[in-house]
């Protein structure tokens, strides 16, 4: 890694820290906070049950998701689970109900402040659930604070494209799986390029969008890391729903396509699964 690449990518994990920080203070979320929609409008359009909902601490639903890992992954009581990108602790919580109190669910994030907010939560998840089976590490995904080979499932939801260094973050998940674990992921994906304005502009990054990469490049980085049974499946409600609440976000990237051209046609969300090979 040359000099530029290294400082480029420094910069952009600050640039993401300090949203996200601000996120965290003002629960605040990519959404905006003129777009009409809520954290839960959101996540009951892309899949999420409203018992689910009902179910969670206030304020771990900062309206983050652009899919639902949890009920990707089909997890079993038990299980031991990491989340890459934790939060508030919004699929934390709701792993931690489904693996029940024999599972166990450990969220890593590397803002301070969505650390603190979510184990803040905590007290009341326990409360309402009777369950000790959560915490929070602070870290990167790239680096994380997990033991090799001690983990069943990794999920994360709207939080590798972020990330400067993907092939990386691949290499962790397949290293902290134990043998036959799996992985399921939502993110976002390009279906096409975006245009230069849009792909520079911080407010998009932050929005989970300018670090996406192309769909196949995301099967190419987990299949070198190691991982089988690769399977991608484009989603489409996800883009939709923002482009529908009218998000400031995607009215300022509607000014920066082409002329007739919409957000859907160059960004999607995407489910990922797969697992690590077994011995």
């Amino acid at each position: 890694m040359n000099k530029r690449t290294k400082i480029d990518a420094e910069t952009v994990r600050q640039n993401v820290r300090e949203g996200y920080s601000q996120i965290a203070r003002t629960g605040g979320s990519c959404c905006g906070s003129s777009c009409g929609c809520s954290g839960e409008q959101l996540v009951q359009q892309i899949g999420y049950d409203t018992k689910e909902l009902e179910a969670l601490p206030e304020g771990a639903n900062m309206g983050l998701s652009c899919g639902n890992p949890t009920a990707l992954a089909s997890l079993r009581p038990g299980e031991v689970v990491l989340d890459l990108g934790s939060g508030g602790g919004f699929d934390v919580f709701i792993a931690g109900r489904k693996v029940g109190p024999k599972g166990r669910v450990i969220g890593v994030d590397m803002t301070p402040e969505m650390l603190a907010k979510a184990r803040r939560n905590i007290a009341v998840y326990r409360k309402r659930t009777g369950l000790d089976n959560v915490e929070f590490r602070l870290g990167e995904i790239e680096h994380l604070p997990v033991a090799d080979n001690s983990v069943d499932v990794v999920i994360s939801n709207c939080v590798i494209n972020l990330s400067p260094d993907k092939p990386q973050v691949w290499r962790e998940i397949a290293r902290v799986l134990k043998p036959g674990g799996r992985v399921a992921v939502s993110d976002l994906a390009l279906l096409r390029p975006l245009p230069p304005k849009v792909a520079g502009m911080v407010e998009a990054l932050v929005g989970c969008i300018a670090g996406a990469v192309l769909a196949k490049d995301t099967k190419r980085m987990a299949r070198a890391a190691g991982l089988v049974d690769i399977q991608l499946t484009a989603k489409t409600d996800y883009v939709n729903a923002m482009t529908g609440f009218n998000d400031p976000l995607y009215r300022k990237i509607v000014r920066h396509l082409p002329r007739g051209r919409k957000p859907g046609d160059y960004i999607t969300s995407l489910e990922v699964t797969a697992r690590k090979p077994r011995k």
